[in-house]
Order: C-alpha cells, then structure tokens, then sequence
C-alpha cells in the first residue's frame, strides 16, 4: 500500500473531474479524498496497491469525458489510512 499525492492541471474544475474520479476510486478501491484549488488544479490524495493506483493514475491523466488534462504531478507521501474516497467541498 502506498500514498500518492495528485495534482492535476488543465481544464479540469466544472467538468466532474473529482466525481468522475470518486466513481473510478470506488471501482478501484483506492481511497483518499479529491478537491479543487483556487489556482484552478484538482488536488487528489489517493491510497491503495500499486496496480490499483496505476489504473487510477491512468484516469487522472486522461480526465472525465469534458476535461482536459495538461500536466498530472506525483509525489509519494506518507500513509494516512483513508477509509473510503470523498470529494471535499469548499
């Protein structure tokens, strides 16, 4: 198990990038939480196994059906045990 700490810039705020990765989270059993930024990027924090967070990297650079994704920046982090996957809301 390991953490990832996501950052995902391009067209991806109002284009259900963060519900579109809950749904491929929960089919992935990665846990870990998505939000919006004020410079306009998505900051995800996901944990799982290494195959799970490859499929849901996979997501992240290809984006929801309206999104388009320029850049996806990771850095391991420290485990924090989530229990499930949310989106945070301001």
């Amino acid at each position: 198990m390991k953490h990832l700490d996501i950052i995902i810039s391009g067209r991806v705020q109002g284009v259900f990038f963060r519900d579109t990765s809950k749904a491929v989270a929960d089919q992935l059993g990665v846990k870990g939480t998505a939000r919006n930024c004020s410079d306009g990027t998505v900051a995800i924090e996901a944990e799982g196994d290494d195959f799970s967070l490859d499929l849901f990297l996979e997501f992240c650079h290809k984006g929801s059906d309206r999104s388009a994704v320029e850049n996806v920046e990771l850095a391991e982090g420290e485990m924090k045990n989530y229990r499930n996957f949310e989106v945070l809301r301001k």
